[in-house]
């Protein structure tokens, strides 16, 4: 039997106040060379966007954790967190910019219940963005969620994780998300410690909505503040072209 939840996410509510009014702006990152390929030069805040990991991170989810976690520290408001595998790091978040003051996280095994409370707390409107953890994201389930987002101006982030790397290719089937990334941690760079490199990910736009698909190289983070920077030696060169077979698969 399903387990009610919404008292849990009325006690949430009660918490947060009130709402905002709709935000139809565009939350940018800051590099020309992924700016320009988003409409409007940014992010939608008030629309639903999906990450997934590459690789084995399509299982652990740490790389599209910490994007989400940075894109979603960057709206600057508070911020709900839903999540069903219990291996949430706090501090990690925090390193991308998400500190404990700013996120309340929402703990529940029933995906369906943090689909309900996901949704839920995109229409409340008192929230600058909220991040979901969910495996299987039907076009049903994404249409409610992105318009539950374009209602209130709430960012929307499905975090896409899955148990079995076999249940990755549902990333494949289509949803209503505004933008579509893939976050696949590649070789960090070598810093004088020993031990300790910068982080490095293939940031992959696989379907944005009025615009192109696009990879970009970055490094995850050069501050606490959520945002990303090109590695030095790629920060006045073109980004290569998406291949035609993979634009047309996106």
């Amino acid at each position: 039997m399903a387990r009610n939840t919404r008292p849990q996410f009325q006690a949430l509510r009660a918490r947060f106040g009130g709402g905002h009014p709709r935000d139809r702006s565009v939350l940018p990152f800051g590099i020309d060379d992924i700016d320009q390929k988003l409409p409007g030069g940014g992010l939608v805040r008030g629309a639903l966007h999906e990450v997934a990991g590459g690789a084995n991170g399509a299982v652990d989810g740490a790389a599209a954790a910490a994007f989400a976690a940075g894109v979603a520290a960057r709206t600057g408001g508070r911020v709900l967190w839903c999540f069903g595998q219990p291996n949430i790091f706090p501090p990690a978040l925090a390193q991308c910019g998400l500190t404990s003051d700013r996120v309340v996280f929402f703990e529940c095994r029933e995906e369906a219940a943090i689909l309900r409370c996901f949704e839920d707390a995109l229409r409340h409107g008192g929230l600058s963005a909220v991040v979901g953890e969910i495996g299987h994201l039907s076009l049903k389930a994404s249409q409610r969620l992105q318009f539950a987002a374009e209602t209130s101006g709430t960012m929307g982030i499905a975090v896409r994780r899955w148990r079995r790397q076999t249940e990755a290719r549902d990333f494949g089937t289509p949803t209503a998300a505004t933008t579509r990334w893939r976050v696949t941690e590649i070789e960090a760079e070598t810093l004088p410690v020993r031990g300790v490199g910068q982080g490095r990910w293939l940031l992959e736009l696989m379907r944005a909505r009025g615009g192109e698909c696009a990879d970009f190289e970055i490094e995850a983070f050069d501050n606490a503040q959520g945002h990303l920077c090109l590695p030095p030696y790629l920060a006045h060169r073109p980004v290569a072209p998406v291949a035609e077979g993979r634009r047309a698969a996106s």
